[in-house]
């Protein structure tokens, strides 16, 4: 009889070896260990993971172009949908509550300063509504193929800074038209939009664990992203707010969370930047203070979102497209 770690040929000569079967008592961990086997999905540690990610930065452009391109392309104007969305949302604000609700008193530059608005808040909650879904919509690819899962939200963050950037070409075109002059001002606006891209990713990476294990929440979000939207600023100066509402002015607290609020961050610093008149209108109400103070909320929730959001993805990285 051959030796029973080798497989014998009808001449008795072993022509190969076999590993030995694991006891009946001994675990599976265990058998692991001793042969060197480990879990092909492990979750690896957090270095070695950022340098995978990194390492598909091109994959991340490309996929997020592929999925650009693909929006929209079943439709006749295609991607003008990309700058005629925003601008459609744009004239209903204002008809609504530029004309009917006459919101816009005292707000100088209002169209400049509703467009601002509708675009950059856009961003974020597309941000956050495809993040959502990057992990759910994705499963044959994540069940196929073997890569960093935050590459999947990531991609999504840079389709909707795409198509930004072909909206940024109406904002600038319709804030120059109103007889907006160029400023240095203006360059500022750069890293703002830098530090709302990365606040973007970070929340875009929580959204998408929680839609990965709970698809409800694409059903809600709708729902949570209009209540940011009227308490964010995009069609009303929450200067101007602070000053009139009672209920803000006997409760000073209210105030503080709205301005807080990362939305009205982002939202404020673009338009404090970009408009000139109402740069000198916020001066006025609130204070070269009030303004750095806006600046520091903006690094803040940047850096506590993109870490916090990243790690709590990171976190979950063995357990997406199971089940």
């Amino acid at each position: 009889m051959s030796h029973p770690e080798r497989l014998g040929s009808p001449g008795g000569e072993s022509v190969g070896t076999i590993a030995e079967p694991p006891h009946v008592n001994e675990k599976l961990s265990d058998y692991a260990a001793r042969y060197g086997l480990r879990q092909s999905a492990a979750r690896p540690p957090l270095r070695e993971y950022i340098r995978d990610v990194w390492a598909r930065r091109n994959f991340i452009w490309a996929f997020a172009s592929a999925k650009n391109i693909s929006k929209n392309s079943d439709s006749r104007l295609g991607q003008l949908w990309q700058v005629l969305t925003p601008l459609l949302n744009a004239a209903v604000y204002f008809m609504i509550f530029g004309l009917l609700l006459r919101l816009n008193r005292g707000i100088p530059d209002y169209i400049p300063f509703l467009v601002t608005g509708v675009f950059l808040f856009g961003f974020t909650q597309r941000s956050v509504t495809s993040g959502s879904k990057s992990v759910g919509d994705n499963l044959s690819l994540i069940r196929a193929l073997h890569f960093p899962r935050a590459t999947l939200p990531l991609s999504y963050a840079v389709v909707e800074l795409q198509q930004l950037l072909v909206s940024l070409l109406v904002l600038f075109g319709i804030i120059l038209a109103f007889g907006e002059p160029l400023s240095f001002y203006m360059l500022l606006f750069v890293p703002i939009l830098l530090l709302q891209l990365l606040f973007n990713v970070g929340i875009s990476m929580v959204m998408a664990r929680l839609g990965a294990f709970n698809r409800d929440i694409t059903q809600l979000l709708p729902f949570a992203m209009r209540t940011w939207l009227y308490a964010s600023g995009v069609i009303f100066s929450l200067p101007d707010l602070m000053e009139r509402s009672d209920l803000l002015s006997k409760h000073a607290w209210l105030g503080g969370v709205l301005e807080a609020n990362p939305a009205y961050v982002f939202l404020e610093l673009s338009r404090y930047v970009l408009l000139g008149e109402y740069r000198d209108y916020v001066q006025t109400s609130l204070g070269v203070t009030s303004v750095t103070q806006l600046w520091l909320y903006a690094i803040g929730w940047t850096l506590a979102m993109l870490i916090g959001g990243f790690l709590y993805f990171y976190r979950a990285e063995e357990r997406y497209g199971r089940g």
